[in-house]
């Protein structure tokens, strides 16, 4: 790749990524338009969906009828609930169920 090409191309992810981005207030941007109530039921319907899609996709693999029988995954799945429950902060809860994870199956079920 040229220095030319990988500047266009940066130009037009740039350019995209700003329509994208746009493009909402440019559909519901007068002052008093609401959105229609399928876009306001997917905005919160979808997180919650893209969490539990996420937690299956972790867990996929995970043979809980042999040893440890899933259980490094299910001590650091709750305990980044109880994180987020104690604390309400997505990053802590994230990093620290990771963290207790990765100490687990390297110490205690190595």
């Amino acid at each position: 790749m040229n220095a030319t090409y990988t500047l266009q191309a940066i130009a037009v992810m740039a350019v995209v990524t700003f329509l994208i981005r746009a493009f909402p207030f440019l559909l519901f941007g007068r002052k008093n338009a609401r959105p229609p109530e399928l876009v306001l039921y997917l905005g919160n319907v979808i997180a919650p969906a893209a969490i539990a899609m996420l937690v299956v996709y972790c867990i996929r693999n995970v043979e809980f009828l042999a040893a440890p029988f899933g259980a490094p995954e299910l001590i650091a799945g709750a305990a980044t609930v109880l994180l987020h429950l104690r604390w309400r902060n997505s990053l802590l809860s994230i990093f620290g169920g990771t963290a207790l994870y990765m100490v687990l199956i390297r110490t205690l079920f190595a």
